[in-house]
């Protein structure tokens, strides 16, 4: 009896997502007004059972309690005093600690309630569970309950003898684990060797040997730092004030999600709000928000109706004028930033603020994962770039308390820096042009020169990507623009940060912009003029690649990693040729993948300069 393993089948844009059971509760994270946290899920006392010592015990516990919707076979295996069988069902739902099975008919059932064992058997396919579970697994479990749904069919809830992260750990991260460990040991070995071959050769091409010797510490320096960062640990008694501010424009699909994800968080309800900011959207966005606010204010014990409230622009005005509206209205002396198109997880907040217990931290950066990771190759390559940017190049910056950039996705401040470098910051001209994008950044930049800014790993979002290659790499040459831009103006300060900081920024600044000069001198200029073939180019990259792949196979543990060598390939082959022509525009202001003020004006003069190139034809025609 074999088990047929699907699949998940994609219909045109549509994107992957994790389906977590939604809880009877719409707000089944926020504490109540006493501050008492709810009861542990029965599903997740195991966890607790299995972490005692850990800080983090509650959080990991309520996790374990997730439910994920997932049609998947299930080949149940049983032996009781009578026979020794098995059969194949489907899933209903699952757990890190349990599995929920539809039963085609009692004898099933009864064989259950009989057997002396039970043993399972099924495949967690990418995207039914959170990313470093897929894995095929044999597991004992024993039954809890069932029950007998609306439609008829019978429910069996069964209980795994050990949790999917215990049973990982045995059969699957270990082994990653050592691979990884061994791995990342020689190829870092090998890409110094191949440094001290450039010292050697240096006499010979000087400039381009300096350029290598200095990519390769650069890199190194910071897959080490990034090693050695370790997030700041949960103060329970330490929960300041928090306003989180949702810009929204044309964002009718996930709003609601979003909004939900921000007012469901484990915090004290007298310290937390919410608010959102429409900027004139023309579709439903307007209507969502609406619909959402008033579906969640029938939780009157949580008091939504006094802690979540939105505004609607009269005309739009851009994310900077939504992101200082929410603030000039804010209660609480930290605000966050969040994307309208990104989910927080329950415990993002509380994450959020523990940097903030040094009084010299201006802004900290939470971590942002792709939610729709399972899309198609060009979602799964973003995945792992986000996970190694952040988990490596922004842990490696948070090391020494100056990150360079507070992400949209999830970013704290300090109000009142807001506030003293508001006016600045919503009027940011660059070269004569307004600057439309790099809010962030440009936010950063302003907190950065006065203050410390730190990234904290435990506060987790996920936020959509583009999963089209057209929408992608228009999004690619907007973040270049205004990581040129910003990086220009950071230059100007960053000095007088600590010493590794500022080689790391300028070091950092210099090799991207760089690379294309390299790569056309090693690819094409060497082999057309000297007639040597680029081998030790070639490997370089192949190295760079190898690193970034197995890093995600260490730190996440995914079957992922692979795609991080796609990524380099896609990025030498693509993303490297952008930076030339970001170079001659990033004095531009338009988005290029929504149609924002700044999109609409430069589309009319384009239609303008068309029709009158065309009225020109016709009158000589």
């Amino acid at each position: 009896m074999k088990i047929k393993y699907k699949k998940k089948k994609v219909k045109g844009d549509e994107d992957i997502l994790l389906e977590p059971e939604k809880d009877r509760r719409i707000l089944s994270n926020v504490p109540d007004k006493e501050g008492i946290r709810k009861g542990i899920d029965r599903r997740g006392q195991k966890e607790i059972n299995c972490n005692k010592n850990k800080t983090t015990t509650f959080i990991e516990s309520s996790k374990a309690g997730i439910r994920y919707i997932t049609e998947i076979d299930v080949k149940v295996k049983y032996k009781n005093s009578k026979e020794e069988n098995e059969f194949i069902v489907k899933s209903n739902n699952i757990s890190t600690t349990g599995i929920l099975i539809k039963l085609e008919d009692k004898s099933q059932l009864e064989a259950i309630n009989e057997a002396d064992y039970l043993k399972l058997q099924f495949r967690i396919l990418q995207g039914s569970m959170p990313e470093g579970y897929e894995i095929k697994v044999k597991i004992k479990g024993k039954k809890v309950r069932d029950i007998v749904d609306k439609d008829g069919n019978i429910l069996c809830g069964i209980e795994f003898l050990e949790t999917l992260s215990e049973y990982s750990k045995r059969k699957k991260d270990k082994y990653f684990l050592a691979m990884s460990s061994i791995l990342l040991f020689f190829i870092s070995f090998f890409i110094i060797l191949m440094r001290a071959e450039s010292i050697i050769y240096f006499k010979f091409n000087k400039w381009m040997y300096l350029y290598s010797i200095i990519a390769a510490i650069f890199l190194l320096s910071r897959y080490l730092f990034g090693a050695l960062y370790k997030p700041v640990p949960i103060d329970s008694n330490y929960t300041p004030g928090v306003t989180i501010i949702i810009p929204c424009f044309n964002e009718e699909k996930w709003i609601q999600r979003t909004i939900i994800g921000c007012i469901n968080q484990d915090y004290p309800i007298d310290k937390l709000e919410v608010i959102v900011v429409d900027d004139c959207s023309n579709d439903k966005s307007v209507e969502k928000i609406k619909e959402t606010i008033e579906e969640l204010k029938k939780e009157e014990r949580f008091e939504v109706d006094k802690r979540l409230k939105y505004f609607v622009q009269e005309k739009n005005m851009g994310k900077r004028e939504a992101l200082c509206t929410g603030v000039l209205n804010a209660k609480h002396d930290l605000v966050v930033f969040v994307d309208s198109d990104s989910f927080l997880d329950p415990f993002a907040i509380i994450n959020l603020v523990q940097p903030f217990k040094d009084p010299k931290m201006g802004g900290v950066s939470g971590r942002t994962d792709v939610a729709n990771t399972y899309t198609n190759v060009l979602t799964k390559m973003q995945s792992v770039r986000y996970y190694i940017a952040f988990r490596i190049m922004k842990a490696a910056e948070g090391y020494f308390d100056a990150v360079t950039c507070l992400s949209g996705p999830l970013s704290c401040y300090k109000k009142q820096i807001v506030m003293d470098n508001m006016e600045a910051w919503r009027n940011q001209t660059f070269l004569g042009q307004k600057a439309t994008f790099g809010d962030d950044r440009a936010m950063t930049n302003f907190v950065l020169n006065k203050h410390r800014t730190a990234y904290q790993d435990t506060a987790i979002c996920s936020t959509i990507v583009p999963n089209k290659y057209k929408v992608f790499l228009k999004q690619q040459m907007r973040w270049k623009r205004s990581w040129l831009r910003e990086s220009i103006i950071a230059g100007k300060f960053i000095w007088k940060k600590e010493p590794f900081m500022s080689i790391f920024f300028y070091t950092g600044l210099l090799v991207p912009i760089l690379a294309p000069i390299v790569v056309v001198y090693n690819l094409i200029y060497v082999p057309i003029f000297h007639n040597v073939f680029p081998t030790t180019f070639l490997v370089g990259l192949l190295m760079m690649a190898l690193m970034m792949s197995f890093a995600q196979m260490f730190f996440r543990k995914s079957t992922t990693w692979i795609f991080g060598m796609i990524f380099c390939i896609f990025y030498e082959a693509v993303l490297l040729w952008q930076m030339p022509i970001a170079w001659a525009t990033f004095w531009k202001s338009t988005w290029g993948t929504r149609m924002t003020k700044s999109d609409i004006e430069a589309e009319r003069k384009r239609t303008m300069m068309k029709n009158g190139r065309q009225g020109g034809i016709n009158n000589e025609v």
